[in-house]
């Protein structure tokens, strides 16, 4: 899949240099640095699973309208 990346200039000049230096692409480097990235932080969604059970809020869209009511209040 293809996906946008926004990189300030110093990171993407020394991007660069590193895919000369190796002999890669850009889009490789970011599959590398991605791939590592994930195997030093793996994903847990069971972490996040049922996290807010204990809140009583009703129903979602109940939940969202009170939230909005806050945003209007001065």
């Amino acid at each position: 899949m293809r996906t946008i990346v926004d990189l300030p200039p110093d990171q993407l000049q020394a991007l660069d240099l590193l895919c000369r230096r190796k002999g890669i692409s850009r889009a490789e480097a970011v599959r590398r640095a991605v791939a590592e990235h994930l195997q030093r932080h793996p994903a847990d969604p069971g972490r996040a699973f049922g996290l807010w059970r204990a809140r009583r809020m009703g129903d979602s869209v109940d939940y969202q309208r009170r939230l909005r009511r806050k945003w209007d209040r001065p």
